[in-house]
């Protein structure tokens, strides 16, 4: 709901704060008071275009600022979230700065946005019906949403159907565009991967394969020192009067040593065993001697064979195994690119079975359309009768198109407000009282309203006695779904509002300006009896006044229609004496 209203430097409107209550607000004051332009600044501070114009004489800019309370709202608070503008503690604050300049600003939340993006949130928010552009009635998308709700859940059972065939339909469309699109491609991935493939498999290569050929290659490189370290080494330890000999004769003298002194034992055994572990090492040498040989044309084979393996790695991955792995994965890629046209082909046999659901579910959802079509225009009329406009044809068009996600129907609302013209697009009724009480029609054939603010303006011009008992009967019957905004000049109107506000013209130090009140106790029965046009210093207006809004406050806790109508009946009676 709309909690606070500010407004600064608007038009005629130096400064202006209203706090708002849920239910039914009526604005009065005379004709020409400055009740349309408190409109007119919940217009543009939700983000209707307008200019410089509309700051007032004197001043460089105009504020508008308007807070929402969206608790219970969160279809409302995702889609300011989306746009970066979250609520915080639940509220949605709406700020709309113009420069005498022309620059002009909106923000929500404190964050500067575009007018646009104000439009997008406030569009499920508000609406504002009288002579503005913000109104949700004039769109043909709406029409359509309104009649589906009315018809009632199987339509909107069935409708939920169309859509999601339609976005199985679309996503299969998609994959097709795509499959054929990227044939091309997929002629030129075919060559590539079947290249690669062919390239990695030749090389039969083998994990743990790279660090064996480096060790080989490091062998076969170095083989000459290698053999030279080994002749040396033999020739110290084997050769005549090398370490091995040596050894022998000292073990041989410390054997006679133990002999006379067992103590000297040990000796000996060391000896023994560097002797034994000379010779041992001399063997190894002599086997590795006959392991080790200069082979040059295996040296090139290995380093062949490491210079693919590193040609294959700047290709394909940084080892043997990733390459092996990216060997596997196109593998995969070929098989699934292998299956293109047969997947193209199933796509299409899909494609050609989502239509004709979606074309037999359309036609359901277009058959109820129609059914329910005649008793929405007899109910719409015969409401709009009631609001005098009793001479109104109303008609809902229903054409047929292509199917989509609401369907295969193009619905739109006609009227014609007088006898003998032909019916025309709501958008181009002129009154902007009459659009108000279609949309009135509207919201009371179909028992509610999905948008939480309704803001009516001139909603009740050329009516009044029994007519206006009946509009504000709705309008109060309206509110207590959502919040209502109303500028009127009929007392029987806003005799039934839970919150009354007066504005009028003042002067200033010279200058115009308007104010607006909140009317409490005995002020508002004073405004109710100007209203009746009676001298307010009558006993018997204001006596009037009072039982007026007796019965508005005893129509709220009416307990069936027909205690409301006998209350509608008596008031009637009460204004035709007056």
């Amino acid at each position: 709901m709309l909690t606070e209203l500010y407004i600064r430097n608007f038009a005629l409107i130096d400064e202006l704060r209203l706090d708002l209550s849920p239910g039914f607000t009526a604005l009065t004051g005379e004709t020409g008071a400055g009740k349309s332009i408190i409109v007119d600044a919940v217009a543009t501070v939700l983000g209707e275009r307008t200019g410089p114009d509309v700051i007032r004489t004197g001043a460089d800019k105009c504020v508008i600022q308007a807070v929402f309370d969206l608790t219970g709202l969160e279809k409302i608070a995702n889609i300011a979230a989306e746009r970066g503008c979250a609520p915080e503690d639940g509220l949605l604050i709406l700020t709309r700065e113009i420069a005498r300049e022309g620059r002009s600003q909106c923000r929500v939340n404190g964050r500067v946005v575009p007018a646009s993006v104000v439009r997008e949130i406030t569009s499920q928010l508000v609406d504002l019906h009288g002579q503005h552009e913000h109104q949700s009635l004039l769109t043909a998308s709406t029409h359509l949403d309104i009649l589906d709700s009315w018809v009632g859940s199987e339509a909107m059972s069935t409708r939920a159907q169309v859509r999601a065939l339609w976005e199985e339909f679309e996503a299969l469309q998609l994959e097709v565009e795509q499959l054929r699109a990227n044939e091309r491609d997929r002629a030129r991935m075919l060559d590539l991967y079947k290249y690669q493939l062919d390239e990695i498999r030749s090389a039969d290569l083998k994990p743990g394969e790279e660090e064996e050929l480096l060790a080989e290659r490091n062998l076969l490189a170095n083989s000459e020192k290698l053999l030279q370290a080994c002749a040396e080494i033999y020739r110290l330890l084997g050769a005549d009067g090398s370490a091995v000999d040596c050894l022998s004769e000292a073990a041989s003298i410390a054997e006679k040593v133990a002999a006379i002194d067992p103590s000297f034992s040990g000796v000996v055994e060391n000896l023994q065993t560097a002797l034994a572990a000379a010779q041992e090492a001399v063997l190894v040498v002599r086997d590795y001697q006959d392991r080790v040989e200069a082979d040059p044309a295996r040296l090139e084979q290995v380093e062949d064979r490491l210079d693919l393996i590193r040609r294959l790695k700047r290709k394909y991955g940084d080892t043997i195994e990733d390459i092996l792995r990216y060997y596997s994965e196109l593998s995969t890629k070929l098989d699934e690119l292998d299956k293109t046209e047969e997947r193209l082909a199933e796509v299409e046999k899909e494609i050609e079975s989502v239509r004709s659901r979606l074309v037999e579910t359309c036609s359901k959802l277009s058959s109820l359309r129609k059914n329910g079509a005649s008793e929405f225009e007899r109910q719409v009329e015969k409401e709009l009768a009631d609001l005098a406009m009793e001479r109104a044809r109303f008609e809902v068009s229903i054409g047929a198109g292509e199917p989509g996600p609401s369907g295969a129907d193009r619905v739109e609302f006609l009227i014609s407000t007088n006898p003998g013209e032909p019916v025309k697009p709501l958008a181009r009724i002129a009154s902007g009282g009459e659009i108000s009480r279609v949309m009135l029609a509207l919201k009371t054939v179909t028992k509610g309203s999905d948008i939480p603010v309704l803001v009516f303006d001139e909603i009740d011009v050329g009516i009044g006695g029994m007519t206006a008992q009946i509009l504000g009967a709705r309008l109060a019957s309206l509110a207590s779904q959502c919040q209502v905004l109303c500028v009127t000049h009929l007392p029987q109107v806003a005799s039934r509002a839970d919150q009354q506000i007066a504005v009028d013209k003042t002067l200033v130090k010279g200058r115009t300006v308007v104010r607006a009140r909140k009317l409490e106790g005995e002020e508002r029965v004073i405004e109710i009896a100007r209203m009746l046009g009676a001298d307010t210093e009558s006993e018997v207006a204001m006596t009037h006044a009072r039982e007026m809004l007796a019965a508005g406050v005893a129509s709220k806790t009416a307990l069936n229609a027909g205690s409301e109508n006998k209350s509608i009946t008596k008031q009637a009676e009460n204004t035709r004496r007056t």
